[in-house]
């Protein structure tokens, strides 16, 4: 029997799963609560969430459920009264245009950003509260 290797791994590659177009649909449902400060853009702040939520979707293995954003969201303060001085300057600076086709590699930084212990189910529980 040969072995393929499955999937790619490596710098850059993330993580793969099922399904993960079917993160954008979901995001849809969060535009309304998101809190987005001066100058940021929604499309921004989904494109650099989703890629989060998917590698948490891809950790258990499975495609994203809203869970997963709600935990993206709640990570880097969406779902809050937005930040102000030197900690939306920074986030801003992180999101901007990661929706823009060409900026992959900004959106990988936000994902390699978020340690996989802090997509744990428990932290699911606590982004919840927050957001609360």
């Amino acid at each position: 029997m040969v072995d393929l290797g499955g999937q790619p791994s490596g710098t850059s590659l993330g993580s793969q799963g099922p399904d993960q177009g079917f993160a954008f649909r979901l995001a849809r449902s969060f535009v309304g609560r998101l809190r987005p400060g001066a100058g940021e853009r929604i499309p921004d702040v989904v494109a650099g969430c989703v890629g989060v939520a998917l590698k948490r979707a891809a950790l258990f293995g499975r495609a994203p459920i809203a869970a997963d954003l709600e935990v993206a969201f709640g990570l880097f303060g969406f779902l809050e009264d937005p930040p102000t001085g030197d900690r939306l300057f920074e986030r801003r600076r992180l999101f901007a245009e990661a929706s823009h086709h060409h900026h992959y590699s900004e959106v990988r930084r936000i994902v390699d950003l978020v340690p996989d212990g802090d997509l744990r189910p428990d932290a699911a529980t606590d982004a919840a509260a927050r957001a609360s």
